[in-house]
């Protein structure tokens, strides 16, 4: 697995990083998201789904599990584990998702979907280090370097 970590300074240097990890997006990829509650979680997505040419508005999940951004003849799926205690039918969503080569899939508290969850995926961790700062530490397999090798330091 490779590493590459990205410090933000404020929401529109997250948004930027997401936006443009979105443009590379081609299918078949699952991205996990691993921060704290108010993490930067949601503006990551926001713009991720910018990037991936979706103009569909972008909210947290949190109370409906999931949602769909679409683009194309491609679909994001974002989807939200937090306030579930077991995965239920809504694992077997994201597993049909994950497996579709042509919808891209982002996972947000992932821990409950382990093992649903591709071991081929780019895991961002982000962790706030200031008051706007946040350092996005993006952990994927040689394969996924496309996603990354392009996304300089916003």
């Amino acid at each position: 697995m490779l590493t590459q970590t990205v410090t933000t300074n404020g929401a529109h240097e997250t948004e930027a990083l997401g936006e443009a990890i979105g443009r590379a997006l081609r299918g078949g990829e699952t991205i996990e998201l691993v921060s704290d509650l108010g993490g930067g979680k949601t503006t990551f997505v926001r713009g991720l789904a910018r990037g991936f040419g979706s103009s569909d508005r972008v909210s947290s999940p949190t109370f409906t599990i999931s949602h769909e951004y679409h683009a194309r003849d491609r679909t994001l799926f974002h989807f939200d584990f937090y306030r579930l205690h077991e995965a239920g039918i809504v694992a077997d969503e994201l597993a049909e998702a994950a497996h579709d080569p042509s919808a891209s899939v982002v996972v947000e508290w992932g821990d409950i979907v382990s093992d649903v969850l591709p071991a081929h995926r780019l895991t961002i961790a982000i962790k706030a280090v200031g008051q706007v700062e946040r350092e996005l530490v993006l952990t994927y397999p040689s394969s996924f370097t496309y996603l990354v090798s392009n996304t300089l330091q916003p």
